[in-house]
């Protein structure tokens, strides 16, 4: 944990745990949250081809729609339990590595 807590740059446990849980969180609800969206745009399992490559289409896509939710939901999140700049800058990193990094100039 400290090498975690060193290389996150936090100095309490209960900091690191508030992360974890947020983490969690935001994995979760992105998820129930994406749902209706993946509905209304008419992405089912049903919609899609019985052939091999249906199933894997159809999780590809979600996952593609699902991660702009994650991304949203982790900074509010983050916010909401008082670790906004933690988590600004994780988000940053994050598109930065995506080849978005313009978007932070």
């Amino acid at each position: 944990m400290e090498k975690l807590k060193e290389r996150w740059g936090i100095t309490s446990n209960f900091q690191l745990i508030i992360i974890f849980i947020v983490f969690a969180i935001t994995g979760s609800s992105s998820v129930y949250v994406a749902k209706p969206f993946l509905s209304f745009i008419g992405l089912e399992a049903q919609n899609f081809s019985d052939s091999w490559w249906g199933p894997i289409l159809y999780w590809a896509l979600r996952i593609m729609l699902i991660f702009p939710f994650y991304q949203i939901l982790l900074v509010i999140y983050g916010w909401l339990f008082g670790q906004f700049k933690f988590f600004w800058n994780i988000e940053k990193k994050m598109l930065t590595r995506l080849g978005l990094g313009f978007l932070f100039n």
